[in-house]
């Protein structure tokens, strides 16, 4: 064989891997790395659709070990709800009429509704610096896939240098997260403190290691990812060696859509209205 034919036999070879290696080249390029796949989840909680979208729900919680149920309404105001029973037990006929005064108290209050509002926002703003904080403290790895969802885990970036008391308790997890690939949406996050954390040098109290805490989410609606699932168990010691506990766990179900224009006075009359079934036990999941 001449070396000019083989040069062409090579050459009509290669013009046939040619789509193959394109598209693995593509495949490769499309592959983002853990922190730039994180970076832009993190980019997409912060700065979600715009279209707002209101449901009214089940919530389950339990806090230190009082189990209550209540229902939920949101609306552009705030989130109005109805407390159905505690630790399994229905309301009485006092507890249902001290419920629905409260509930009308605060939807014709508007000072409760302003104070109402800017502890959401509070509450909003600290969630936000908290995950702005997640792609410096963490090194990420992919571990899984499953469908459209892949799974990352995560560890303490030893560089990452913890702008207030949330950056600490961040600086000393690991854990595991789950994001969707299509949306770059969070779906689950679980974590545990792998050493204790200590404020003040532990003068002004401490969190334990093996604290762990937990959130899955759902996409309820085309871009309208909710928290579906909240799971939190903490034990440290506060200022003055008082011993701290959070245990709390809550359950987000039943979602049903309600107008996007609902008023607090709207949402009011709708929980008043609502025929109260409340269960004997908090949903299984919860238990």
């Amino acid at each position: 064989m001449t070396t000019h034919k083989s040069r062409m036999l090579l050459a009509s070879a290669l013009s046939l891997l040619a789509p193959i290696m394109l598209v693995a080249q593509s495949s490769t390029q499309s592959q983002s790395s853990p922190a730039e796949l994180v970076k832009a989840v993190i980019y997409n909680e912060l700065h979600p659709s715009e279209a707002t979208t209101h449901w009214k729900y089940q919530l389950a919680k339990e806090v230190d070990g009082k189990k209550e149920l209540r229902t939920v309404v949101e609306t552009n105001s705030g989130s109005l709800d109805r407390l159905l029973s505690v630790n399994g037990k229905p309301l009485t006929s006092a507890q249902k009429s001290t419920e629905s005064g409260r509930i009308l108290k605060f939807s014709r209050n508007a000072d409760e509704q302003r104070k109402a509002e800017q502890g959401r926002r509070k509450d909003t703003e600290q969630c936000n610096t908290i995950l702005k904080m997640i792609p410096d403290a963490f090194i990420f790895a992919y571990a899984s896939a499953s469908g459209n969802a892949t799974k990352l885990t995560f560890k303490p970036n030893p560089s990452f240098r913890p702008p207030s008391r949330e950056g600490k308790v961040l600086q000393q997890m690991a854990g595991e997260m789950w994001v969707d690939l299509r949306q770059k949406r969070l779906v689950s996050i679980d974590g545990s403190l792998i050493n204790d954390v200590k404020f003040g040098g532990g003068l002004l109290g401490h969190l334990e290691r093996g604290g762990q805490f937990a959130v899955k989410r759902a996409e309820l609606a085309p871009g309208d990812w909710e928290m579906t699932e909240l799971n939190v168990n903490m034990q440290g010691r506060a200022l003055l060696f008082k011993t701290i506990s959070v245990q709390q766990r809550e359950i987000h179900s039943d979602f049903e859509r309600v107008r996007e224009d609902l008023s607090l006075a709207e949402a009011a009359n709708l929980l008043l209205r609502q025929t109260v079934v409340a269960s004997k036990n908090m949903p299984t999941s919860a238990d």
